[in-house]
């Protein structure tokens, strides 16, 4: 199964494509802005790399968060868009399962991305998950990692878009639709209304 990888939810801009445990093609640039402007160009030149069309993709798989959330929203609004003009199904994967797939999905892993004040935090048998994605404040956050002390946590702080690709094979689709994963309010606040003359 080809499968197209994409992850803007951290901070990087990721593809890949893969032909089951074959990774085709790999490409992956640190940004913290311009993901919208770079993903379109980087699909284009990894399955240039790859020597693929865009007919040959069986599957698209997508980061769903936590992470940016303009990230998340260009990732996931990307990969749908292209999933259905080609017609073809779109998988999501959240970032914190993402990140545990960089020592892979046998066992026990776990992932996760720090915030201010604390951290989301998930964590992985064999690829289920045991502890679903959650923001846990630093002390919750403490706790949980004091009782895992052998899990393999994610040592990256982006996700491994080829192990990302692997997985993104063995999904179903319908069990992991590609929907946005917050986990916590947005930073930005709505305008205060205003009114207009007296």
């Amino acid at each position: 199964m080809r499968v197209l990888a994409i992850d803007t939810a951290l901070n990087a801009c990721s593809v890949a494509l893969a032909d089951g445990d074959d990774v085709r093609a790999v490409l992956s640039e640190p940004m913290q802005r311009g993901h919208a402007e770079r993903l379109a160009p980087m699909v284009q030149e990894v399955m240039a790399r790859a020597g693929a069309v865009f007919d040959s993709i069986d599957r698209l798989v997508v980061t769903t968060g936590p992470g940016s959330f303009t990230g998340v929203r260009v990732g996931l609004a990307f990969a749908r868009a292209l999933a259905l003009a080609l017609a073809k199904p779109c998988a999501g994967v959240s970032t914190l399962e993402a990140l545990a797939l960089e020592r892979g999905k046998d066992g026990l892993r776990g992932a996760m991305i720090t915030a201010p004040s604390g951290g989301y935090f998930a964590l992985y048998r064999d690829g289920a998950p045991l502890i679903a994605p959650a923001m846990l404040e630093q002390a919750a956050l403490d706790a949980a990692l004091a009782s895992h002390p052998r899990v393999l946590m994610a040592a990256s702080a982006v996700p491994d878009i080829a192990a990302l690709a692997r997985r993104g094979a063995t999904l179903d689709p319908a069990r992991h639709p590609p929907k946005p994963l917050y986990l916590r309010a947005p930073d930005a606040k709505p305008a205060a209304p205003r009114t207009v003359g007296a």
